[in-house]
């Protein structure tokens, strides 16, 4: 989970406004104007610290209503950031044309009428697929083994219809397939309401739950429903229940969290012998049973949350299979317990820790067992025979890519269904018998405007940090780029929450590498790409190790002809965003454009403040700088916003959402005016906000793709200098 009174001089906004908005009477060969954000100085004093800061005006007081409901803004905020958005398409009207070609190259690369490989439960198989021309999936089955009979169970095109945003977050059918649920978020506020509906006569049943984070899941006798409620903060923060087709009244509470810094999720073991209540932040976590046979049973913990304890639990061959990083196993291992006193006193080393082998999950089969590991950057499956014990890894001979395990709804089957992809081979789905190692390639991801993978060449390098730390930089571009320096990079980085940014394969990135660009990607300290202990290393007092790691990438990189200064444009969204305000204020001479998308940039306020969403669990990742002065100082040493100072400024490009949760939309648009203020450079300063999305942005595949285009357009844009050209 990642973050994040007056306004504007109407005389400001009003100078502005006749150069950007069409049908004004400015020539149209004009220089857009950029808006000039007044400057309201509040002064902030804290733990015997003192902060000013002249843009906490944008803050909406009625934030909290606004999120729901993006009408309640105020007039002038809105007014604002309106004039923000207009001058951001005055700026760029220039890159039309190559937005429009690049969002129909990506959209050339989609299969319009895609559709997953089908899952086997019981009678049917169940997939989702996609019309030709629709944004949204449409959910269905048909008899297993079959090609006709098709049932729709939803269509989310038709459910999004005369909505601005539509996102249906889950769905799945009643272990006894007679009911449907779905969670929709209808704002882009990840306020969900969970709807269920009776398969037998189609109709929605009345009474949705309401105010959900849309994570539920059905109790494997298909009597009820669980659900995780969503509080006022963002916060899942308690359990319910409810008849399968129950309403409001008959909700009850299962569990409620005391920690206003956890968060709880709700599941069942792959067995069905247990429901699963997990609660954790970033350090800590507990798991909570429910046997699945008695559904009024208070819930259980495996072992009480000890600080620093992180477990995960699968229930498989009459026993607990615990995922843990117990016993300082960094890089977590498996520990075996029995079903009837699985506390940690009782915990036996099934699968070892080894150092830099991070165990990143496991599933339970009825016949076997099933662990994702990472090392170096790269997954690799491992499966144990239950019989034998004897394990099975499955591999891939390539410098970079990526294995993962889809999973099914059968437990008693020996077909394991993973992905492989990496940057330059296109996803491929696989069942695999666990009991004879054979493998059936059940599909292939078609690229219908085609793609040759041969003309393109993935590289892994290593660049040696400050401290001497190998970083990895994983490269994709054409085979015929000279590595010169005259190509233009992209870098991209994250480096938080120990998220692991893997090689994948995007059809997205194929515009800009097809035009002579190199993209790379930084798997820099704060993720999980060389284990926990590498999150470890970039995280609350060693966050700086995430800036200097990446910026040490992008040194590495024009060092051996990758790109050069002038020519290298740094991308990372949420807290890849924070990544991009540190890195800009530390080393703008680096980079000729940023592109920060929902970037969580104001950290010292953000974390200050405990009436914003997340704010309380955000601590163990970054510190509490309310109560710590320690963490006060180091945030306030790094935090983008509050670093910004008179420079020579690259071009920046910021995006957000107005119904953003988790990164308030006031984060990139107060940014966005300091350095606007502060830059010596004359290079533009611009601020997109989606005025009907969140965190996510558009909701639709071929709408949020207008998106990834405007960020690559401009990146092109700041590369060529567009804004000096006439």
């Amino acid at each position: 989970m990642n973050r994040r009174e007056m306004m504007t001089s109407v005389a400001a906004v009003a100078a502005t406004s006749s150069a950007l908005i069409p049908g004004s009477s400015m020539s149209a060969t004009a220089k857009p104007v950029p808006p000039v954000a007044k400057k309201v100085p509040k002064r902030i004093e804290q733990l015997g610290r003192v902060r000013v800061d002249d843009y906490a005006w944008m803050k909406d007081d009625n934030w909290q209503k606004v999120l729901r409901d993006p009408s309640l803004i105020k007039a002038d905020v809105k007014e604002h950031l309106t004039a923000e958005n207009a001058y951001v398409k005055a700026m760029l009207a220039p890159t039309q044309d190559l937005q429009k070609a690049m969002f129909e190259e990506m959209k050339g690369r989609i299969k319009e009428d895609d559709s997953s490989v089908p899952s086997p439960d019981g009678p049917y198989d169940y997939y989702s697929r996609f019309a030709i021309g629709g944004q949204h999936p449409i959910y269905a089955r048909r008899p297993r083994g079959k090609t006709d009979g098709e049932e729709v169970l939803l269509d989310s095109d038709a459910l999004a219809k005369g909505k601005a945003y539509s996102q249906v977050s889950a769905a799945d059918h009643s272990p006894d397939h007679k009911l449907f649920a779905y969670a929709e978020d209808a704002q882009g506020s990840e306020v969900h309401k969970i709807y269920v509906k009776d398969l037998s006569t189609g109709e929605v049943l009345p009474e949705p739950v309401d105010s959900s984070t849309g994570d539920f899941t059905w109790s494997p006798d298909s009597k009820w429903l669980f659900w995780t409620h969503r509080d006022d903060n963002g916060r899942s923060d308690k359990i319910y229940r409810r008849p399968a087709r129950g309403g409001l009244k008959d909700d009850v509470l299962v569990y409620e969290e005391p920690d206003d810094g956890f968060f709880v999720s709700v599941s069942v073991t792959g067995s069905d012998a247990f429901i699963v209540i997990s609660a954790g932040d970033h350090e800590t976590s507990e798991t909570l049973l429910i046997p699945a046979g008695d559904v009024n049973a208070k819930p259980k913990a495996v072992e009480p949350r000890t600080p620093g304890l992180r477990y995960s639990v699968e229930h498989w061959d009459g026993k607990f299979v615990i995922l843990t990083n117990a016993d300082d196993a960094i890089d977590f291992k498996l520990v075996e317990a029995p079903v009837d006193n699985p506390g940690r006193a009782n915990w036996k080393d099934f699968v070892p820790h080894k150092p830099g082998t991070f165990i990143t999950g496991h599933a339970a089969y009825k016949d076997h067992l099933v662990r994702v590991e990472r090392v170096n950057a790269n997954t690799r499956i491992v499966i144990t025979d239950r019989a034998t014990k004897a394990e099975k890894p499955i591999v891939v001979d390539e410098q970079a890519y990526v294995l993962s395990v889809e999973g099914g709804y059968e437990f008693d089957t020996p077909t394991l269904r993973y992905v492989y992809q990496s940057p330059t081979t296109p996803r491929q789905w696989f069942d695999y018998d666990m009991r004879s190692g054979d493998k059936v390639l059940r599909k292939t991801q078609e690229i219908p405007s085609g793609h040759d993978p041969s003309r393109y060449v993935t590289k892994r390098l290593y660049a040696k940090a400050p401290d001497g730390a190998e970083v990895p930089v994983t490269v994709l571009m054409k085979k015929d780029v000279k590595l010169d320096g005259k190509a233009p990079l992209l870098l991209y980085g994250y480096g938080s929450y120990g998220m692991s940014m893997d090689p994948s394969f995007s059809i997205r990135n194929f515009s800009l590498v097809d035009r002579g660009w190199i993209w790379a990607t930084a798997h820099i300290r704060g993720g999980s790409e060389k284990g926990y202990g590498w999150f470890l290393d970039g995280k609350k007092f060693k966050k700086k190790n995430t800036f200097t790691d990446f910026i040490a990438c992008a040194e590495h990189l024009h060092a051996n002809g990758y790109g050069a200064k002038g020519r290298t444009v740094a991308y990372g969204g949420s807290a890849g965003g924070m990544l991009m305000g540190a890195i800009t204020n530390l080393r703008p001479d680096l980079w000729s454009g940023i592109i920060g998308a929902v970037p969580f940039v104001d950290v010292l306020n953000t974390m200050s403040d405990t009436s914003l969403p997340l704010t309380p669990p955000e601590w163990p990742e970054w510190g509490n700088p309310l109560e710590d002065k320690e963490a006060y100082d180091y945030i306030a040493s790094y935090s983008p916003y509050d670093n910004v100072t008179a420079k020579a400024y690259p071009a920046v490009l910021a995006t957000g959402g107005l119904s953003d949760p988790r990164v308030t939309y006031w984060e990139p648009e107060k940014w966005a005016a300091k350095l606007r203020a502060n830059t010596t450079s004359g290079n533009p300063i611009l601020l997109k906000i989606n005025m009907e999305a969140g965190h996510g942005g558009a909701s639709g595949r071929f709408d949020f793709l207008k998106e990834i285009a405007l960020d690559y357009a401009f990146a092109v844009w700041a590369v060529d200098k567009g804004w000096t050209k006439a």
